[in-house]
């Protein structure tokens, strides 16, 4: 089985890389875009899914929950 998990920044908290991002898509001529917040995803293999668990690693090592939001996917 797998899972993802994605993590991205709460709102509120600065985003330098997607405002980097940002920049360089309007100096690519895409001024439509308005704004890019970066995240992260991360797939995961599992035996089996333990919901409980995978939230577990998900708060205490894949995310920084005082910044970072996360939602986790089970495929």
């Amino acid at each position: 089985m797998k899972a993802k998990v994605y993590v991205t920044l709460k709102t509120g908290v600065l985003d330098p890389q997607g405002n980097a991002v940002l920049h360089a898509a309007h100096a690519l001529g895409f001024e439509e875009v308005q704004d890019i917040r970066v995240g992260k995803v991360f797939e995961i293999t599992l035996k089996q899914v333990d919901e409980a668990r995978l939230k577990k690693l998900s708060s205490e090592l894949l995310a920084n929950t005082i910044i970072e939001n996360f939602k986790i996917e089970i495929e």
